[in-house]
């Protein structure tokens, strides 16, 4: 898996503070997407275990009360990434006490597939749905259109 930016304190995508992870491969190249430098699976950087370990060791920093991790794109449920979202969000269930974890998708929830869905049943919100430029709306929290649907699986 590749990504484009890791934000290792963020107060924008998703509730309180958190660390941010913006990964590469997005198969669904809504019209208007604000990220389309995502979309390619070969953008951006290689996501080893340096930045995997960093992800972690960001979310237990207690000199910053981070709430979670927040996973966005590109798609975190392409089928390219799956993988390695899954290896990171275990880790996380492991070993980052109280941490919640949030995920932007283009896919529905009802159409995901078991290995997508695998990692759904680990996360606490599910934001889903492909942006609708025609149905943008810059007021919406958390999402960008309003045929996208947040999911609060665990909270």
């Amino acid at each position: 898996m590749n990504f484009h930016q890791y934000y290792p304190v963020d107060v924008v995508n998703g509730e309180g503070t958190r660390c941010t992870l913006f990964v590469a491969g997005c198969e669904h190249q809504c019209r208007g997407c604000y990220n389309q430098s995502t979309w390619s699976l070969t953008s951006g950087q290689v996501f080893d275990k340096q930045m995997e370990d960093r992800v972690i060791a960001d979310l237990n920093d207690t000199r910053i009360k981070r709430r979670g991790l927040s996973l966005s794109g590109g798609d975190p449920l392409h089928p390219a990434n799956v993988q390695a979202v899954l290896a990171l969000v275990k880790r996380v269930r492991l070993e980052c006490e109280g941490k919640d974890i949030w995920l932007w998708t283009g896919y529905e929830l009802a159409n995901l597939t078991a290995e997508q869905h695998e990692i759904v049943s680990l996360i606490d919100v599910l934001v889903d749905g492909k942006f609708e430029k025609d149905l943008a709306d810059p007021s919406l929290p958390w999402r960008g259109s309003s045929n996208q649907v947040i999911h609060r699986l665990r909270c």
